[in-house]
């Protein structure tokens, strides 16, 4: 899994990528019968946005993730929030089977992946994580809403008009949000034996302000990619002549929740 969210990028990640609902952690909770004495694990933790919250639900979080900005990141917003049991570890979804030596002789409750998924084998991932995982554990696929860009609103075409037009290419890919990669992720859940396979939505709206939505799209810049912070000004008055002119952008977001157990 390289991403390249690495330096500045990272920084706008931790500031400006949008948190989770409390109604997540509820349905992880409620579905996999997590308690206090169980460890899980947030595959491509990034910088904890759902690692931290999720570590008050359970005895301990595994926060993996291949970037080492995006981990320094996370352990500083554990350590903000008086988090003591989070543990963060360097690694791809290709170095999962190597966890099993660092969990010895426990299991995993779950393991939760978020808005990540895209840039893993699934597949196999799915296949290498079974054994990881107690009796009636499992894994928790979410989806955090659409990319802005991708967003039914005037001002997120306008939006994805400009920054085709800066970047030249088209914006078309939906980063595990889409109805088809849902399907796709469901199947591959069945294939590899998970069972209950299901899929949960929370809804809600929210309204970004300019600020929130430059530092948005900055977050999903890959570093090598990202304007030099001489130039950031410039481009994000572009940006800004592009939108209808708004003080605040509204967007309603729909997070998915696909679930699977083990049998």
């Amino acid at each position: 899994m390289t991403v390249g969210f690495s330096g500045d990028v990272a920084e706008y990640y931790a500031k400006f990528r949008r948190g989770y609902p409390p109604q997540l952690l509820d349905v992880l909770r409620e579905t996999f019968a997590l308690t206090t004495d169980d460890t899980v694990l947030d595959l491509g933790c990034g910088t904890g946005q759902l690692a931290v919250p999720l570590a008050s639900r359970v005895g301990s979080v595994i926060g993996m993730d291949p970037e080492p900005d995006m981990l320094r990141l996370a352990g500083d917003t554990a350590a903000r929030h008086d988090v003591r049991n989070a543990t963060w570890v360097l690694g791809a979804d290709t170095d999962v089977p190597a966890l099993g030596e660092l969990l010895g002789q426990r299991s995993l409750a779950m393991v939760v992946i978020g808005q990540a998924l895209h840039w893993m084998e699934h597949e196999e991932l799915f296949r290498a994580l079974s054994p990881l995982l107690r009796p009636a554990g499992g894994i928790a696929v979410v989806a955090n809403g659409a990319p802005l860009w991708l967003r039914d609103t005037e001002w997120s075409r306008a939006l994805r008009a400009c920054l085709e037009d800066r970047f030249g290419t088209k914006l078309e890919a939906s980063c595990g949000t889409g109805a088809a990669d849902r399907l796709r992720y469901a199947e591959a859940l069945r294939a590899a034996g998970f069972e209950g396979v299901r899929e949960t939505l929370i809804e809600y709206s929210d309204q970004l302000s300019f600020d929130q939505l430059i530092g948005g799209v900055y977050s999903a810049i890959p570093a090598a990619e990202l304007p030099k912070p001489e130039a950031r000004p410039s481009f994000a008055e572009e940006v800004r002549r592009s939108l209808p002119p708004d003080q605040c952008f509204t967007e309603d977001v729909a997070v998915s929740v696909l679930v699977g157990r083990r049998s």
